[in-house]
């Protein structure tokens, strides 16, 4: 039976990725440093802020001149904020599924590796902006996916909020990269992934692949909780 379903955010909901990739090379650019959009896809797509941060001072052997990893994140989430601003990022389709969910009664949920500033400010005046039962950032986990820490943690405060008990295999994940898919089945969901970001040789870890949301319906998500 399916209970809930749980988003990504970046790549699934919001196409900020382009934004979070121009506002780390914003930063970057103070100590001399850029990273190729080729670079970020590969190696920090689904890292949090500091683990992004951690691995960037790692491979270039630099030590951002003594300022704090927590200095950098608040400049880069400034950057973006002014970046995101723009507007036009929802992807398509999402605000029709997220409306049919909540018509059926499903819960929903975000599991991000961004922080809960980010989402909040790409949320802001959306007509989806209050849709979500409960929200899973950056903030509240030690690890980042491929980590299952934030997909059980998305679990455990559904339980909190649903009124009878929801179990992994009721919970329908939509991802859009390989971290995210390994990060949901490590945490026994089943998985939809997104050809947002990635093409479908690199998410064939999934139970089921699409290339919009358009393509999901509630019948389709049942069926994968059949079981």
């Amino acid at each position: 039976m399916l209970k809930a379903v749980i988003f990504d955010f970046d790549g699934v909901i919001s196409d900020s990725e382009p934004c979070h990739f121009a506002a780390y090379n914003k930063v970057l650019a103070d100590f001399g440093i850029q990273i190729k959009k080729e670079e970020y896809y590969a190696e920090y797509l689904g890292f949090t802020d500091y683990e992004a941060f951690e691995e960037i001072k790692k491979q270039r052997k630099i030590d951002f001149k003594n300022i704090s990893i927590e200095h950098l994140i608040e400049r880069k989430a400034e950057v973006f904020k002014e970046l995101i601003g723009q507007g036009g990022h929802l992807i398509d389709g999402v605000v029709e599924l997220v409306a049919e969910l909540k018509k059926s009664n499903i819960k929903i949920a975000i599991n991000s590796g961004a922080t809960a500033a980010d989402i909040k400010v790409m949320l802001a005046g959306s007509s989806i902006e209050n849709s979500f039962d409960i929200i899973v950032s950056a903030d509240d986990v030690s690890k980042g996916k491929p980590d299952p820490e934030g997909y059980l943690l998305a679990l455990k405060k559904l339980n909190a909020v649903s009124e009878s008990p929801v179990s992994a295999k009721q919970c329908v994940v939509i991802e859009d990269s390989h971290w995210g898919i390994i990060s949901a089945k490590k945490a026994a969901m089943h998985i939809i992934a997104v050809t947002n970001s990635y093409a479908a040789e690199g998410l064939k870890d999934a139970d089921m692949i699409i290339n919009s949301a358009r393509q999901l319906k509630i019948d389709t998500l049942r069926k994968l909780c059949a079981d």
